[in-house]
């Protein structure tokens, strides 16, 4: 890695006009692009002091050997030259936004002579029109189906058009008048393009003129008694109502828009996108993005703004661009935008009504695929593989950690501190071994260091406890007395392997030690695992903790953590494993304050059950009432008898200690003066 200071430009060559910049590593290719309103300061910046960068952009700077830049005269040039040399140069710390899947569009080949409708995929061809994305290709089909009926344009293919062509007799559809039948002349080359303009027109939202026309036509027909034409563009106006209705108004002004949502981690971000076009979705889109600069969420959206409307036309640019977060560089994103539509633009973050809603269902979207490209990605063999072998490199572990488990702490200014243990194995979550802690060893204090010491302790005894009880039941003897047995069991002979209850066939609780124990925290938790694991002498299992704030992995008695590339796959399941401990505990502590918050004082009455304790409030109404109620009233409620009356009245009022009374095997004591009396 090369020092920032041997590639330092010297002092005043840097300008201080807006302008794009470039670092390149020691062969010379580019591995980060950049854009500032004033050079100078942006570029001094990561040379100031490179310790104080964040560590993505730390690792960057030490992976550089040089930079230059390229001076602009508007923050709008640069903007546009960024995403240029970004698309050119394709640099590996720069956010790259990639589809979560290939969608399929509707084009229309305006660029041939006889213009074809059709489906397509991948990257976009000069001279052609597109209409989506949409969700599914039989979506398309369907609606081309319906509009043919309508604008016969030709959808086969170059070498079915050139074969009708030479034999002289259209395909099927020209029979069935789905086609114009340019192929063998019943068109001209005017017409079919005309046929092609008007299909385009209605995709683009010009929709209501056609199906008026339509009509107009049918009655005028319907007029001159001409009834099988009238026919015949009644069902034409019908196919053009079908495909509308396809597409259902989610804007009732006819707002064109593009409506853009984000939903994000530390390491990855999910994009999700809903063309409206005259109030109505006309497509949707997709991507996931990793995080390997240092960015926030409106930088995220201004990369998505350059990356979405750089190749498109100035038709795909709508009136509005609706964004979760406004771009550090609203107005020059914004006349970018209005130079490539060659109208006003205008991008903002709507805050009610009916696009608010909408946004709220993109996010949705958005975080379902995050979701689910999580899924994906967990649960591919070759990806765990990958990912335990760099935590073995990471940590300097003997072997992989084939069995990992976490350990977080969850409460609310120290009531109800609950643990949780999450389990994975084979870098997959094995939830049946899950496990809850009540901390009890806290007094209203929020001491996260001692409530992982505590939660280990407890784990790693329980384990060394069942050590001990396999051991004795191997040597013959009772684990509980210690005495030696006349007839030994055999786990052996019996088939019952180590770490299984012989009595249930299931695993016990703590049989197994991990290979990785993780603690969410930096050095003082994992400072106080250590102590631990130390005291009970348990050796073999490594540590580490993993801090939030930079994802950095901690490791006992080293002062520096250990930084895992943000693409690393190990540090991907080092955070998953995290994240299901967080939520784990998270639950466990909402259960917990949940029963605390509706606690009852019957609650300790003995042989007070629910069934009971519902028919008393019923008939008493309060707590209160019941307390001031006799035996015998008690007892008259179906289903209490004389015994659980006098409990129900022995414990709501118990004898007052403070009137000198005594209560059994217990002195009583003047709470006055705290003599002792008679």
């Amino acid at each position: 890695m090369a020092d920032p200071s041997t590639y330092r430009p010297a002092v005043g060559t840097i300008p201080e006009q807006p302008g794009v910049y470039r670092f390149r590593d020691d062969s010379g290719r580019v591995i980060y692009v950049g854009k500032a309103k004033s050079l100078r300061q942006r570029l001094n910046s990561y040379f100031a002091d490179p310790a104080g960068l964040h560590p993505r952009t730390q690792t960057m700077v030490f992976t550089a050997a040089s930079v230059e830049w390229t001076t602009v005269n508007t923050e709008v040039e640069a903007l546009q030259l960024e995403y240029s040399w970004i698309k050119e140069y394709d640099p590996r710390f720069n956010v790259k936004y990639r589809d979560d899947k290939s969608y399929p569009y509707l084009a229309v080949t305006m660029g041939d002579e006889f213009p074809r409708v059709q489906v397509m995929r991948g990257a976009k061809r000069k001279g052609t029109r597109y209409f989506g994305p949409y969700a599914h290709a039989w979506a398309i089909r369907e609606t081309v189906d319906l509009l043919l009926r309508v604008f016969p344009v030709r959808t086969c293919s170059n070498g079915v058009f050139k074969r009708a062509g030479q034999v002289g007799r259209p395909c099927l559809l020209g029979y069935i008048d789905k086609c114009s039948a340019p192929c063998v002349g019943k068109v001209t080359p005017e017409q079919h393009r005309r046929l092609a303009d008007d299909f385009c027109d209605f995709m683009g939202g010009k929709t209501e003129r056609y199906v008026k026309r339509l009509e107009r036509d049918m009655l005028q027909a319907s007029h001159d008694l001409e009834f099988e034409q009238a026919a015949r563009l009644r069902d034409d106006v019908q196919a053009l109502s079908r495909a509308m209705e396809k597409n259902a108004v989610v804007l009732a002004d006819g707002t064109d828009a593009d409506v853009f949502a984000l939903a994000d981690d530390e390491l990855e971000a999910a994009v999700q996108v809903f063309h409206v076009r005259d109030g109505r979705i006309r497509g949707q889109r997709g991507w996931v993005v990793e995080k390997v600069e240092d960015v926030t969420t409106a930088d995220l959206v201004e990369h998505l703004l350059q990356q979405v409307y750089g190749d498109v036309n100035g038709e795909a640019v709508p009136r509005e661009v609706l964004v979760p977060h406004e771009p550090p560089l609203l107005d020059e994103v914004e006349s970018w935008l209005a130079g490539l539509r060659g109208s006003r633009v205008e991008v903002r973050v709507p805050q009610r009504g009916d696009k608010r809603t909408l946004m709220e269902t993109v996010a949705r979207n958005a975080g379902q695929a995050l979701t689910l490209h999580k899924t994906r990605r967990a649960g591919d063999l070759t990806t765990r593989s990958k990912a335990l072998q760099e935590i073995q490199e990471a940590l300097e572990l003997p072997s992989a950690p084939l069995r990992i488990e976490c350990y977080d702490i969850s409460h609310i200014q120290g009531s109800n501190v609950v643990a949780s243990m999450v389990v994975f194995e084979d870098g997959l979550a094995k939830k049946s071994e899950y496990r809850k802690f009540t901390i009890k060893g806290l007094n209203g204090t929020s001491d996260d260091v001692a409530s992982i010491r505590e939660v280990i302790t407890r784990r790693f005894r329980r384990y060394l406890g069942e050590k001990e009880e396999e051991a004795a039941l191997a040597a013959g003897a009772d684990p509980a007395t210690g005495e030696i047995l006349d007839e030994a069991p055999s786990l052996e002979e019996d088939g019952v392997p180590p770490g299984i209850d012989p009595q249930t066939g299931r695993p016990k609780k703590f049989a197994y030690a991990p290979n990785l124990v993780v603690v969410d925290g930096g050095a003082p938790q994992v400072a106080a695992a250590a102590t631990a694991m130390a005291e009970l002498g348990i050796e073999g299992v490594a540590l580490c903790g993993l801090a939030k704030r930079l994802e950095e992995v901690w490791i006992p008695d080293d002062e520096m953590p250990v930084i895992l590339p943000r693409s690393s796959e190990g540090l991907y399941l080092l955070q998953r494993v995290r994240d299901e401990a967080h939520r784990f505990a998270i639950t466990h502590h909402r259960q917990r304050r949940s029963t605390a918050m509706t606690a009852s004082e019957l609650d300790t009455v003995p042989g007070l059950g629910p069934a009971r304790k519902k028919a008393l409030l019923a008939h008493f109404g309060s707590v209160k009432k019941l307390r001031a109620a006799s035996v015998e009233a008690i007892a008259s409620v179906q289903g209490v008898g004389p015994k659980v009356a006098q409990s129900v009245v022995d414990s709501l009022n118990p004898p007052d200690t403070a009137s000198g009374a005594a209560t059994e095997n217990r002195p009583a004591i003047d709470m006055a003066t705290g003599e002792l009396l008679d």
